[in-house]
């Protein structure tokens, strides 16, 4: 790395910080793991948010994590962070063999799944902490990688059907709401949402989480409208709740 980086003053800094803070002296990789989550969610709030102001401030701690680690690394004798810029800087030629002269330009299923040729199965690697949704794509990306796929979206809006189909019919049985059966069809259902999703070429994190933006903002003017309009959402009822939220889809955003 060049002397005095954004990086090697981060890196410093830490340095400094576990020789003259307590805190930062007792701190470990476990310790620090739930910080590094909180950061990551915090830093992704801002981006979806598009406020430069909150971006950078996301960043700069998230670097500081970042920075945390190569320094725990280094004191450990396992790396240093010119080992990890090099496994870097190899891991994006093999990845981009075009523009390093390395090769032909592949696709990016074919280059990651030669990667993973040194596993033992196509779906080991996948941390088990990944988020439920992203989970699902994963599973269904790396299945894909090796042919386990519909040629297009048709296969999964197929399969959306019959999964709904067999959630319904759950719904009907008796005592449905209080089986296993129910939870495992639902499951199955978003399961294949999240394929068609991405056979549409949509990330399902995304797309969920604009689904719900959107539908705070709306429930959000529902409110407003029934307060300026003296109705009690409690006992309105849905007709009339309906009628607002029906108010609130035409007004121009």
């Amino acid at each position: 790395m060049q002397d005095d980086s954004a990086l090697d003053r981060a890196v410093a800094m830490v340095k400094d910080l576990r020789i003259r803070c307590a805190w930062d002296r007792v701190q470990t990789r476990d310790t620090l793991r739930p910080y590094l989550i909180e950061e990551a969610h915090e830093l992704d709030a801002a981006l979806a948010s598009g406020e430069s102001a909150a971006i950078r401030d996301e960043v700069a701690d998230f670097l500081l994590h970042l920075a945390w680690q190569l320094v725990l690394g280094q004191e450990a004798g396992e790396f240093t962070p010119d080992d990890i810029a090099d496994d870097l800087v190899a891991k994006m030629r093999r990845r981009h063999p075009q523009l390093f002269e390395l090769g032909p330009q592949e696709e990016w299923q074919a280059l990651k799944t030669r990667e993973r040729k040194r596993q033992h199965g196509t779906l080991d690697g996948l941390p088990a902490t990944l988020p439920d949704l992203l989970m699902a794509y994963r599973l269904q990306e790396r299945a894909a990688g090796v042919g386990f796929d519909w040629p297009d979206a048709s296969g999964p809006i197929g399969k959306v059907r019959e999964e709904l189909a067999e959630v319904e019919h759950e719904l009907a049985s008796s005592d449905a709401s209080a089986t296993d059966k129910l939870a495992d069809e639902i499951g199955d259902l978003l399961f294949a949402v999240v394929n068609l999703a991405r056979k549409a070429d949509v990330h399902p994190g995304p797309a969920l989480d604009r689904a719900n933006r959107k539908f705070r903002e709306r429930f959000e003017q529902v409110e407003r409208l029934a307060e300026q309009r003296g109705i009690d959402m409690e006992t309105a009822g849905l007709d009339t709740l309906d009628v607002l939220r029906d108010e609130v889809k035409r007004t121009p955003r």
